[in-house]
């Protein structure tokens, strides 16, 4: 547990009591602060009393009085597209609004660090698809390089669980724009920003405000490092923010579209190889083809920005590339399940949008796709340039047939559930096959969440004769 500092004897009111809400009180106490708790739900502060923290009713007139912070839950609205009335309250009073992320970063460090060889270092990565696998990723090369590392954020423990640090240890951080927007501190060693679609646009105001979100980790306290994916417009923008000139290797510019190599310091990956290239020439190669945990373009990506990342720490090519190699991949993200006379399973449920499900679908040959749930506001025509090497779609969920209109002519089958769908991708497989589920849409109408979503896949696929 990471103590937090600069509020001892005060008391801090927690909104929201998930398991970062409940880390958070803890951390709190363990600081000498007062934890005060407070849930809309019975079951959230039944959770947080089961525990002995203080529950207030944090709704009433005056509860704001004797409040030093109030420390929100990222999922709690701020701002748009309406603040919730306990963190407008706050405002109204004049109390400061934080969330776990700016108590980790001004509670992080220590006076004992003054005994360290190594100062630990923290490496932030953000962006709107490829995240979690960045930085599970990077967590990874580290620990096969001999390094300790701990992972935390949007992904594995809360940041304030983490064990406190020893000298030369390195923490990756999963930040989402929830958690970057609100952060009354961002000061990471190296921040990583991986590509920027549209998503979570009611919770921004818009793709500006959500762009606005991220780019706080780069520009509230400022990295000693920045690796930036430049492919979109928006990376493009940070990356010219930051640079003092084309030769400023505070930077390291990553695409998975094009070479890079006349900037003082870039990684890319162009037809299936990684390269590294420093002020004008190519320092290492890396063939990622055969790197199973890692397929398609946008995989690629996540590669280079984790390899930038890591050999800012001075991680070698070599031990990089040998890390890539025994890498699993995560669950639900391109996930291979399983080969069954010939037929390749993969689990990508964390393929929610249309901009995630393209990148799926251009990394595999002969696809059986399984799409559908809950649709999201644009719908999925996006994606009819990237159907060519789709063989036969199989949509479930409430925008099954919604799906099949939007992709005619696409050769499909409306299938409703998860279960029909797999009996029927099952049924018309052949040897060279890849039944894909990549959703492009919510899992909110059949499932609680794409982890859900993804196991009941995985278990399905289980079930198939061998």
């Amino acid at each position: 547990m990471i103590p937090v500092q600069g509020y001892d004897g005060q008391k801090v009111a927690v909104l929201g009591l998930g398991r970062s809400g409940l880390a958070t009180a803890a951390a709190l106490q363990a600081g000498g602060a007062i934890p005060v708790c407070w849930d809309d739900s019975p079951e959230g502060r039944a959770r947080a009393e089961a525990e002995g923290y203080q529950i207030t009713d944090l709704t009433r007139a005056g509860a704001f009085e004797d409040i030093a912070a109030l420390i929100t839950s990222p999922g709690i609205p701020h701002l748009y597209p309406a603040p919730n009335a306990v963190i407008a309250a706050a405002m109204r009073a004049g109390v400061p609004v934080d969330n776990d992320i700016g108590l980790f970063f001004a509670s992080w460090a220590t006076s004992n660090w003054a005994n360290f060889d190594v100062a630990p270092r923290t490496i932030c990565v953000t962006g709107s698809n490829g995240k979690s696998t960045t930085t599970a990723l990077i967590h990874h090369i580290l620990t096969e390089a001999g390094r300790p590392a701990q992972m935390a954020g949007n992904i594995g423990r809360g940041v304030l669980d983490l064990d406190p640090p020893e000298g030369g240890d390195v923490v990756v951080l999963e930040l989402s724009s929830y958690q970057t927007d609100l952060a009354r501190a961002l000061t990471p060693d190296i921040a990583v920003f991986t590509n920027l679609t549209p998503d979570h646009l009611d919770r921004h105001g818009g793709m500006g405000g959500y762009f606005a979100a991220k780019r706080r980790l780069f520009a509230e306290g400022g990295p000693d490092r920045a690796v930036i994916g430049v492919d979109e417009p928006e990376g493009a923008y940070l990356a010219n923010q930051i640079a003092m000139g084309r030769n400023d290797d505070r930077l390291i510019r990553v695409s998975s579209a094009r070479k890079l190599g006349d900037w003082g310091w870039s990684v890319f990956a162009r037809k299936g190889f990684l390269a590294e290239w420093r002020k004008g020439r190519q320092i290492a190669s890396i063939d990622l083809r055969e790197v199973t945990g890692l397929p398609g373009a946008h995989n690629h990506q996540n590669a280079c920005a984790a390899y930038a990342a890591v050999r800012a720490l001075g991680i070698a090519p070599r031990e990089i590339e040998a890390a890539f190699h025994s890498f699993k991949g995560l669950p639900h993200r391109s996930q291979t399940l399983a080969e069954i006379n010939g037929v390749r399973w993969v689990n990508d449920s964390k393929a929610t949008n249309v901009d995630s499900a393209a990148k799926a679908l251009q990394a595999f040959e002969n696809i059986r796709w399984i799409a559908g749930g809950l649709g999201k506001d644009g719908g999925v025509s996006g994606l009819l340039e990237h159907l060519g090497s789709v063989k036969k779609a199989y949509f479930i969920g409430h925008s099954a047939r919604d799906f099949a209109l939007e992709l005619a002519p696409l050769a499909h089958e409306i299938c409703e559930t998860m279960e029909a769908a797999v009996a029927a991708c099952a049924r018309d497989a052949e040897a060279g096959d890849t039944v894909l589920l990549a959703p492009a849409a919510a899992s909110f109408d059949q499932y609680p969440n794409f982890e859900k979503r993804g196991e009941h896949f995985a278990q399905l696929v289980a079930a198939l004769p061998r």
